[in-house]
């Protein structure tokens, strides 16, 4: 009999939570709710809520929406979101995540600070002086809220490979995507100070959610555990990228599945233990899911 261990530290974090609680709240309230982009990065979650009437859109759409509510995700979004809302009279139901909100503020701050010093214009001046960094995906719905607070001027770098592109001659502030890997970003930091031109500034600011960036010694002695790792995450999602392939280095026997129907049979041949576990975008009733597949696969 295969022994199956689900966990426990796996599943929605805090912003995630929260806004799939608000979708819930008001679908049940009754009338049309549609979603900014998906709810979460996991496609069956994104079905269950459609199911309960939940509208994906995308900014396209909302272009040609007046007088709804639409509910913004906990990535957040940036200003010129809000700014269309209120020209179309949408009542904004706003689940960004409260670290998320920090972070934009602390961007915004520092942007407007950059401006407020210039003489000059300020799409010129913030650009020539100062560099407002941002460690994340490119493209990715956190980030371009982030960029966004900046009037699109901050510079975006995905990984380490990318800090050789930066303008050392000049003020740099760093900044992160919350869900990003807390080493590569010491990383980065690190590569900065020792290159950073005399007389130029550079301030680095931790903005990595502590609440994503502790799951990753955990996952790594739960990934030791087992024979097998079931990691189970939306294929879009960035923190289930990150984890996943901290669960490969630890044991190379895991396997990145969206849901049970993947499971192959063959991975559990000589298979004594399974862990399962995912993303802060994987909902417990999915992992749940697979653990059921698991043991009727072993009856």
């Amino acid at each position: 009999m295969i022994q199956i261990e689900i966990d426990n530290g796996s599943g929605f974090c805090f912003g995630v939570t929260t806004a799939i609680k608000k979708a819930e709240e008001e679908l049940a309230q009754g009338g049309t709710l549609y979603c900014l982009g998906d709810i979460v990065h996991n496609g069956m979650e994104c079905e269950r809520l459609r199911q309960m009437g939940l509208i994906t859109i995308n900014h396209d759409d909302l272009k040609n929406l007046h007088d709804v509510k639409v509910l913004l995700r906990a990535h957040g979004e940036p200003p010129a979101t809000y700014e269309l809302a209120r020209q179309n009279n949408i009542e904004i139901i706003d689940a960004t995540c409260p670290v998320v909100l920090k972070l934009q503020k602390r961007i915004k701050e520092q942007y407007n600070s950059a401006v407020s010093n210039c003489p000059l214009a300020k799409s010129q001046e913030p650009r020539a002086k100062s560099q407002i960094v941002i460690f994340g995906k490119k493209g990715h719905a956190e980030v371009l809220g982030l960029v966004g607070q900046t009037e699109s001027s901050a510079i975006v770098i995905e990984n380490f490979d990318e800090v050789e592109k930066l303008d050392y001659s000049r003020d740099i502030y760093l900044y992160s995507q919350t869900t990003k890997s807390l080493d590569e970003f010491h990383r980065i930091i690190d590569y900065i100070q020792s290159h950073i031109s005399e007389g130029a500034t550079f301030q680095s600011f931790d903005t990595i959610c502590r609440s994503v960036a502790n799951r990753m010694p955990n996952i790594s002695q739960f990934a030791s555990r087992h024979d097998l790792i079931l990691f189970v995450c939306g294929r879009k999602s960035s923190n289930g990228k990150v984890l996943y392939n901290e669960c490969l280095r630890v044991n190379p026997n895991t396997h990145l599945i969206e849901g049970p129907d993947e499971i192959d049979p063959a991975w559990l041949k000589g298979i004594e233990t399974v862990g399962i576990c995912g993303a802060t975008s994987t909902p417990k009733w999915l992992m749940e899911q697979c653990r059921d597949k698991l043991l009727s696969m072993d009856e």
